[in-house]
């Protein structure tokens, strides 16, 4: 639905703020959101006071402390796969863009090629 892409002195968990204020600017439908285990903390609090606003739901995905070895996460793997097509291009591999908005233009560019090759079939 979104891509932000920031600086690499910003927190995830406070990029995330970011995108999540678009999110539901844009898509007030969305009920849930998950994230992982990474977000939680500030993140939790901050979805609190967006609550008073508009219904949604952060749900945070953690692996259980007993599990050893790998493990698939529920809904993580969604995030995982999304990323693991992103790099089949090879602009996408590193990072070769010099703005912020060209690297979020480049991510835009991978995701319509997928959909619209998906959508030929």
């Amino acid at each position: 639905l979104l891509a932000v892409v920031h600086p690499a002195n910003i927190q995830d968990r406070d990029g995330a703020k970011l995108l999540l204020e678009l999110l539901t600017n844009r898509f007030g439908w969305l009920k849930i959101i998950w994230a992982d285990g990474g977000y939680a903390g500030k993140l939790v609090q901050w979805v609190r006071q967006l609550q008073r606003k508009r219904p949604i739901q952060l749900d945070i995905v953690r692996r259980r402390d007993d599990t050893k070895g790998f493990k698939v996460l529920p809904k993580r793997w969604i995030v995982e796969r999304t990323f693991g097509w992103l790099s089949k291009y090879r602009r996408m591999s590193k990072d070769y863009e010099t703005t912020i908005e060209s690297s979020t233009a480049m991510i835009h560019i991978a995701m319509t090629r997928l959909m619209l090759k998906r959508a030929a079939r």
